[in-house]
């Protein structure tokens, strides 16, 4: 739909005007990334790992949508950082599985309440009817993200 008819489309309307506010909301917060030392790219593979727990080599690059030489390379680094350990599998040694490490854990869980309070300070100026609405908006983007995905079409 071409952007001048996106007034005729509420629905295209919203959409546009979240996919543009998301994308700027999660530059902002990427910012407080930067004092955890790892790139965007291994933020995100140790984040699947911590919030999802264990997977196999296999299946993380599946996630993180990145060929297995690629994702093998992040796990590396991880490992290395030693936030992240390989194990083989126990009926298949073919398959390795990574986990996070403790120091893992702990490092997610700095980034995540880095990210928390940035969007506290972003939040402290609604009022507490605006605060409301927000809240449910995202309780209800939550629920349709947990929605299967048939209605991709």
């Amino acid at each position: 739909m071409p952007q001048q008819d996106l007034a005729n489309d509420p629905t295209e309307a919203v959409a546009d005007r979240l996919h543009s506010v998301a994308i700027h909301l999660l530059r902002q917060l990427r910012e407080e990334d930067l004092t955890l030392g790892l790139g965007p790219a291994q933020l995100s593979a140790l984040s699947v790992l911590v919030f999802g727990g264990p997977q196999s080599i296999g299946a993380l690059a599946r996630i993180e949508q990145v060929a297995a030489p690629t994702i093998s390379r992040l796990v590396d680094a991880l490992v290395a950082a030693g936030l992240a350990a390989r194990a083989a599998d126990a009926k298949d040694r073919r398959v390795v599985h990574v986990s996070a490490t403790a120091a893992g854990v702990s490092l997610m869980q700095r980034g995540r309440q880095q990210r928390v309070r940035r969007l506290v300070r972003l939040l402290e100026d609604l009022d507490s009817a605006e605060l409301e609405t927000v809240g449910t908006a995202a309780e209800r983007l939550a629920r349709l993200l947990r929605q299967p995905r048939a209605r991709n079409e």
